[in-house]
């Protein structure tokens, strides 16, 4: 992005103050950092996943096993000093064992809620695709509204609010794949990939002590994550900025290479991200590359080309068809 892009993208009134703009990118580089500190080499994965917590989003990894997706959502949930669960979802599953259930308690004579491991701050939900489409189903209401109705009762879940699903690419033997309204539910969806030599060298030595993850100490609180959420909305995005996204989200629906294009919660999820990410870099508005950067992992898992089954392969040509996108549509100046 040239500086001329930067400065037509810039607002000409300042919606957020300055210093508290500073002030959040500061603790959000020492989230990250501190994070990083345990899964090495890993900095973008890292950064994805503070933007989908920063923008109140969900998160689908998708990755072989050990290479550090659950490492990264206790460390995240240290970070942060907040609470973390992790389910493992299997064909077993039953819905109550993910949201809870009502008891009878003798001694009150009524029922009494016990919540399930769905009530934490960072949830996750390992191998979400083993369990059956009625325990995935679980997941909806609390991934879309951030609360769960149970017996006629509505509970809120602790605020802030990140479920972090795991998928193995590799095994897809005995799995139930997400529908489309479940994927369209995840903010994002990344990989973390092998670390390169270096940072598998910084682990191994690392580990001789003992496990770093348990050495690792919050560098923020819950209620700061909660409270730097609501100024992500105040991100200030130009009129020219959303008819760039609005023109990506007609390239994905007019192109007939697509059997199924950019759904409207998707078109809200990328103008959120963006604005996560305009935060996270430090602006009180957000440029062009914030959109750019964020197309991939917001979209790829929502759009589905013409001809594939929903998959690996079906992931690789959408990650293909929207690089072309993003090469032929017109970048505003």
């Amino acid at each position: 992005m040239t500086e001329a892009t930067a400065r037509a993208a810039e607002p000409t009134a300042e919606v957020l103050p300055a210093a508290e703009v500073a002030a959040i990118r500061q603790h959000l580089a020492r989230l990250i950092a501190n994070v990083e500190g345990v899964l090495h080499g890993k900095r973008e994965a890292v950064e994805l996943a503070v933007i989908a917590l920063l923008a109140g989003g969900h998160v689908l990894i998708e990755d072989v096993p050990g290479v550090g997706k659950t490492l990264l959502a206790r460390a995240l949930a240290r970070s942060i000093d907040g609470s973390f669960r992790r389910l493992q979802f299997t064909p077993d599953l039953l819905p109550s064992d993910v949201l809870g259930t009502s008891i009878y308690e003798a001694d009150e004579r009524r029922f009494v809620f016990h919540p399930g491991p769905i009530f934490a701050h960072v949830v996750l939900a390992d191998e979400i695709n083993r369990t059956s489409p009625r325990a995935q189903s679980a997941l909806l209401e609390a991934m879309n509204e951030a609360q769960v109705s149970i017996d006629g009762e509505t509970h809120a879940l602790p605020q802030p609010f990140l479920v972090l699903a795991t998928q193995n690419p590799i095994e897809y033997a005995g799995t139930y794949p997400l529908p489309e309204a479940q994927l369209d539910r995840f903010l994002l969806r990344l990989s973390i990939g092998y670390p390169d030599r270096v940072a598998e060298k910084r682990m191994l030595e690392l580990r001789r002590g003992g496990d770093p993850h348990e050495d690792l100490r919050p560098v923020c609180h819950a209620a700061d994550i909660a409270r730097w959420q609501a100024r992500v909305p105040e991100v200030a995005v130009t009129e020219a900025l959303v008819d760039y996204l609005l023109d990506l989200v007609a390239a994905t629906r007019g192109d007939a290479r697509f059997a199924l294009g950019v759904s409207p919660r998707g078109t809200l999820a990328l103008y959120r991200a963006a604005q996560a990410r305009a935060l996270l870099d430090g602006r009180a508005y957000c440029v062009p590359d914030d959109l750019k950067a964020l197309v991939g992992p917001c979209w790829t898992h929502r759009v589905l080309p013409q001809g594939v089954e929903p998959g690996e392969e079906a992931e690789r040509l959408a990650g293909q068809l929207l690089r072309e996108i993003l090469a032929r549509v017109e970048v505003p100046l």
